[in-house]
């Protein structure tokens, strides 16, 4: 391939790739460790911990741009990543069926598995910096807008195959083998298998743009640190900022609080509290239509956001963010056994979401407008996956505590905090109308 490969050789898979291990070290582990019986607090706490270098890939992105080019950063990143998760599927723990079934296997029998997990959550953050350099670096401005709506379907393709179908896999692998371990292991190894063919496929087809090369303007790593420090203080300088902060870390506390126990309730038998859907249907119910549901919540919230503008938003998204959780509180209530119930329950949810969510982006662009307009953004960005990641490092003890339907309701409280934040942020009315 030369330099000037048809996009559509590589943007497809460029960002099936970037998804993948996101959803299988964030999503895929919850379920996973639920099903091998590891206890709902620690899933919860060290599953979250996971999300940590999302949260701080602020610190090093700048080094990416100086050191080595993006198309070393990717193949290199995808090599790492390729081969952890090959080591995962050979290396997992075989606890036994009594000590799955009684849910207290000891966190000690995972810690090679969560080591390996982290050094894959570490290089998939890094792959993200590269990969959205890259994208730009590798395109025409023309040729950027007109592929920004496929790298987002086929990253949302991802998310399907991530959470829906490795899910189902291992569903049917686990009433297949009758060993819930085995079945995590080999659906494991399969989505390393096609991670390193995808690997192997980059290696080929990626251009080589010109201006994806070593730096050569005289910037250093003792430059890079003086101008991201500047940043961060004009970023705490901004007006408002406490508000602001308030808002991005507590307007989706109740949904961050509800999605790490999502699947464990799915799953938990219906004498712990859940629903005890098999695997395989969590797959198809959460993975599959939860997430078709998220991505239509999106499209249309986009198009409501586009004419009614960010502050006419703020107020019916917050409400489609808070209002659909109480499905959960009725699902936790009465334990339907209905499969289009609960599924209607969980789109309904993940509708909301996706709906409600638009507003909390387009604010953090509005926040981030300025000088530093991409680094702010960066730094925004990283306040978001910290309001996401501190609520689920305590939801499942706070589960434990409570049981299910306490616990939906505390979600259903939680709310209120929703509300208050909404109240309190300042948005121009103009902002984000056509």
């Amino acid at each position: 391939m030369n330099r000037n490969t048809n996009p559509w050789w590589w943007i497809p898979t460029l960002y099936f790739a970037e998804g993948i291990p996101y959803f299988i070290v964030n999503n895929i582990s919850v379920i996973m460790f639920n099903n091998m019986g590891m206890p709902k607090g620690e899933m919860a706490m060290f599953t979250s911990l996971l999300y940590l270098p999302w949260v701080i890939k602020p610190l090093w992105s700048p080094f990416v741009d100086i050191i080595k080019t993006k198309r070393w950063w990717i193949l290199a990143m995808q090599i790492v990543m390729s081969a952890a998760f090959v080591l995962v599927a050979l290396g997992l723990p075989d606890p036994s069926p009594e000590v799955i079934a009684s849910g207290t296997a000891s966190v000690s029998l995972f810690k090679m598995t969560l080591v390996l997990f982290w050094i894959s959550a570490f290089a998939s953050a890094t792959h993200d910096i590269a990969a959205d350099g890259f994208y730009m670096l590798a395109l025409k401005p023309k040729q950027q807008s007109v592929f920004v709506g496929i790298r987002s379907t086929f990253y949302r393709l991802a998310s399907i195959f991530g959470q829906g179908v490795l899910v189902v896999i291992a569903g049917l692998l686990e009433k297949k083998l009758g060993d819930i371990p085995q079945a995590w292991s080999v659906t494991l190894l399969v989505s390393a298998v096609i991670f390193a063919v995808i690997t192997i496929w980059h290696t080929i087809v990626l251009p080589r743009p010109d201006a994806d090369s070593f730096r050569e303007d005289g910037t250093t790593a003792k430059g890079i640190v003086k101008e991201f420090i500047r940043t961060f203080i004009t970023f705490f300088r901004k007006k408002h900022i406490l508000i602001a902060l308030l808002f991005m870390l507590l307007y989706r506390l109740p949904e961050a609080f509800l999605v790490k126990m999502m699947n464990p309730f799915l799953l938990d038998p219906t004498g712990q509290g859940g629903l005890g859907l098999s695997t395989e249907t969590v797959g198809l119910v959460y993975g599959t239509i939860g997430v078709a549901a998220l991505t239509v919540g999106g499209i249309l919230g986009g198009i409501a956001a586009s004419k009614w503008g960010l502050k006419k938003s703020l107020w019916p998204m917050a409400m489609a963010l808070t209002l659909p959780c109480l499905s959960f509180v009725f699902l936790a209530a009465f334990q339907p056994q209905n499969i289009w119930l609960i599924s209607s329950c969980v789109a309904l949810d993940q509708f909301g979401y996706g709906f409600g969510f638009t507003a909390y982006m387009l604010y953090l662009i509005y926040f981030s407008d300025g000088e530093f307009k991409t680094a702010h953004y960066s730094l925004c960005t990283a306040f978001m996956a910290l309001s996401m990641m501190l609520p689920g490092m305590v939801a499942g003890y706070i589960q434990e505590a409570l049981g299910y339907t306490s616990f939906f309701i505390f979600v259903m409280v939680c709310c209120l905090v929703t509300v208050g934040v909404t109240l309190m942020v300042k948005v121009d009315p103009e902002y984000g109308r056509k």
